[in-house]
């Protein structure tokens, strides 16, 4: 049975594309000039809607859905990850290696924040997880927002393991980063190591809460009891 085309599964999105929902996310994934998502354009379907799509074309082959990937439509890449995540998962050690190349290799796609915290955790993250883990660090120095963020949402794989040691390193390389969408993943991040080690994340936090962004530790302590939390805000913890 020959494997699902590009033009396939392009029409399989584009049969579901709704404009008012195009419209929103235009202005949801901020894609005006300046904003991260600048440029970015979407057909309109739901995320749902593609993980069905997903789900019914996933014999298609990696060659094709390298070609979804780089798509300037939002929703066609987000198919695109959304099916080597699924693959991923599903693969052999030899297979699992060539999804994270072909992932690794084409970053510049991944690059929206539900694109990256949908793929990274699965693909870099599983990947990494028994491996040199420098391209994590590689892209946190990188001057791609979303290579920054690809680096600490990955760590949320090892953090299901309780194995926080990137999380921290990483959280220190980007605690003064410029963009919000880093300072929301780190705290996002560091809550979660919060979740399994309370312990470990005030004792990250501890040297490092007074002059780290509001929103990252917002974020890093909004499971906290409501006492503790209002002492890391007040500076008295």
């Amino acid at each position: 049975m020959p494997k699902p085309t590009a033009k396939e599964i392009r029409a399989a999105l584009r049969s579901l594309a709704d404009p008012g929902i195009a419209e929103h996310s235009q202005r949801f994934f901020k894609t005006g000039p300046g904003e991260y998502g600048e440029g970015d354009r979407f057909l309109g379907l739901r995320v749902p809607e593609v993980r069905r799509i997903a789900r019914q074309f996933r014999e298609a082959s990696l060659p094709t859905c390298l070609q979804l990937l780089r798509s300037p439509f939002h929703e066609e890449r987000l198919w695109a990850v959304i099916f080597l995540t699924e693959a991923f998962k599903r693969a052999d050690a030899g297979a699992r290696e060539q999804i994270y190349h072909a992932y690794s290799n084409n970053l510049s796609h991944v690059n929206n924040w539900d694109i990256v915290d949908i793929s990274a955790p699965h693909i870099a993250g599983g990947w990494l997880q028994d491996k040199d883990r420098s391209p994590l660090h590689r892209w946190a120095r990188s001057a791609n927002l979303w290579e920054r963020r690809i680096a600490i949402i990955a760590t949320h794989h090892f953090i299901r393991r309780n194995d926080f040691c990137d999380t921290f390193a990483l959280g220190d390389m980007l605690l003064h980063d410029r963009e919000d969408l880093i300072h929301k993943a780190v705290g996002w991040m560091l809550r979660e190591v919060g979740n399994r080690d309370r312990g470990a994340e005030e004792e990250f936090l501890q040297p490092r809460y007074r002059h780290m962004p509001r929103i990252m530790l917002r974020y890093a302590i909004e499971k906290f009891p409501e006492d503790r939390r209002r002492a890391f805000l007040q500076g008295k913890a």
